[in-house]
């Protein structure tokens, strides 16, 4: 196929399991399948090479979770259950190749400044969607009329492909392209015949007496003129004629069968084309779900850009950044700065728990992965160079079968991140070195960041050992290290903002008055108890 609509890559080319798919077609347009048959090919299909790989960060960043609740797929005010695998391993896959970013970012921003290409999209999704429900759907009045319709939704999808898009700069055009090529081609003409046969196999001239009560005396049929103009039209001594002839090559077939086959015939025709639009229908998702978090963001008050390359010293340099998991709920995420030097490749970042660490690990991480897969980050403005991977490590929970104790578990959680990790990585760990003492911890995390930057790595890593990264910040020998602390108000309650330095508390004193564990209220519950008991 010339041109399969491929909106990911630069290079089209059609992704599926050719042989899978039009076998699953068969099936399906001969007695229908279930609608996840699909999806499970989609979820499978290939993607352009990444050196990312999701498993290094996929379930500590709940991956599955962001796709779930922060990129819904709406198209003409009705919410569809998008293919949540395929679309999760789009996020998580970020081209290795630079030009099928911009080619995205390009789609992104005619989406965004046109309305009218964004109403395009969500109707040539609706009228795929509507294709999918139709051929999978086994229970039908008849056989022979769900034919019919699956056949009539393949004439409206592409119908709706030639028309949308006019005047599109960005790869969007080749969605017009495919519709045109195919409504314009001998397939579709011939469907389009079989459907007028359907439609207008002849047209009557009737008579019709009406009496004075307005009732119907007569109906009378003047002439009858049969659509012969149509190629599908036989006559009815052809149509006796044919069926001679097949009775002595030894056929028995009624008008039903033979229609069937002409069904079977064009629907396979245009097979190609349609496993074309069935990988649409994905890639499209991709653009519906982001553009559905734009608008989550926009509802709340907050900004998305798409990032440029930072100049001057930065590394990184993000304004308003927030964290997309935050929104749909009632309080709306808050937004913090985030300024990097290129000279800084470890930063530790400190304070009080809930302060925001850990949320800001995860919009850090998110707004790298949407920039580079060629998708709006959840920013007002962000500068990002491009890493060859992430890696994301939060504090796990200790298990019943785990091997070792924390301090085991601890260390092998940093030998697997030296294991995995690539050059030019993102690092992401949340509380370096929490399972054991504090002078242990020190001394594995002073051997971390000492060699995580011979990996060329931006680390990012939260810590509660607020005196070790204390005295890491007046040590002339760690000039690689940046610090931020979690913003206190005047009460000292978190504003979620970070600011430059090492906090001087974790407040784990209001901590725990906030969560009623102070000496007093212990105590209350004791007596309570006591009480009772007497």
């Amino acid at each position: 196929m010339a041109n399969v609509a491929d909106l990911l890559s630069v290079e089209p080319s059609l992704r599926l399991d050719r042989a899978a798919m039009r076998q699953t077609l068969a099936f399906a347009f001969a007695a229908g399948t279930q609608a996840d048959t699909f999806d499970r090919h989609l979820a499978a299909m290939r993607l352009p090479p990444s050196t990312w790989d999701a498993a290094q960060f996929s379930r500590d960043l709940f991956l599955a979770d962001f796709v779930d609740r922060c990129l819904p797929i709406k198209a003409l005010g009705r919410t569809y259950e998008g293919n949540a695998v395929y679309l999760a391993r789009v996020i998580a896959s970020p081209p290795r190749d630079e030009s099928n970013v911009e080619m995205r970012r390009a789609i992104f921003r005619e989406l965004l400044e046109n309305k009218k290409f964004r109403t395009d999209l969500e109707e040539v999704y609706a009228s795929i969607c509507d294709l999918r429900a139709q051929i999978s759907a086994s229970r039908f009045v008849s056989p022979y009329l769900r034919r019919l319709e699956i056949l009539r939704n393949i004439h409206a999808a592409f119908a709706v492909l030639a028309k949308s898009f006019e005047g599109a700069q960005s790869e969007l055009s080749r969605v017009r392209t495919l519709g045109a090529d195919v409504v314009e081609g001998a397939a579709y003409k011939r469907l389009d015949a079989l459907l007028d046969h359907d439609a207008h196999l002849s047209t009557l001239d009737v008579r019709v007496r009406v009496g004075a009560d307005g009732e119907v005396r007569t109906f009378q049929i003047v002439t009858v003129r049969e659509n012969r103009a149509n190629p599908f039209y036989s006559s009815a001594v052809g149509r006796f004629l044919s069926r001679l002839f097949l009775a002595f090559r030894g056929y028995r077939m009624s008008g039903g069968e033979v229609a069937e086959r002409l069904f079977d015939d064009v629907f396979t025709s245009l097979e190609e084309y349609t496993m074309a639009l069935f990988q649409l229908l994905a890639d499209v998702e991709f653009y519906l779900g982001v553009l559905g978090l734009h608008d989550m963001a926009a509802a709340k008050g907050l900004a998305m850009c798409f990032p440029v390359e930072p100049s001057g010293n930065a590394s990184v340099a993000i304004k308003r950044l927030f964290n997309p998991l935050l929104l749909d709920g009632k309080i709306s995420p808050v937004p913090c700065d985030l300024n990097s030097d290129k000279s800084g490749s470890v930063i530790f970042v400190t304070g009080p728990n809930s302060g925001g660490k850990t949320r800001l690990l995860q919009a850090i991480a998110f707004a790298q992965m949407l920039s580079q897969v060629g998708a709006l980050v959840p920013a007002e403005k962000a500068a990002l160079s491009p890493v060859s991977g992430l890696f994301v490590s939060l504090v796990e929970e200790a298990r019943s079968d785990q091997p070792e104790g924390q301090l085991g578990m601890e260390l092998i959680r940093i030998r697997k991140m030296f294991e995995q990790l690539d050059v030019n990585s993102l690092v992401l760990l949340d509380e370096l070195c929490s399972g054991t003492n504090p002078s242990e911890g020190e001394e594995i995390a002073r051997l971390v960041i000492s060699l995580l930057p011979e990996l060329g790595a931006k680390v990012f890593v939260t810590t509660h050992l607020l005196s070790f990264a204390s005295r890491l910040s007046t040590e002339a020998s760690q000039a690689g290290l940046e610090f931020l602390q979690v913003e206190l108000d005047s009460l000292d309650r978190p504003t979620y903002g970070f600011l430059p330095g090492v906090a001087k508390t974790s407040l784990a004193h209001k901590t725990a008055a906030r969560l009623g564990v102070t000496r007093e209220e212990l105590s209350e519950i004791i007596a309570r108890k006591r009480r009772r008991k007497s």
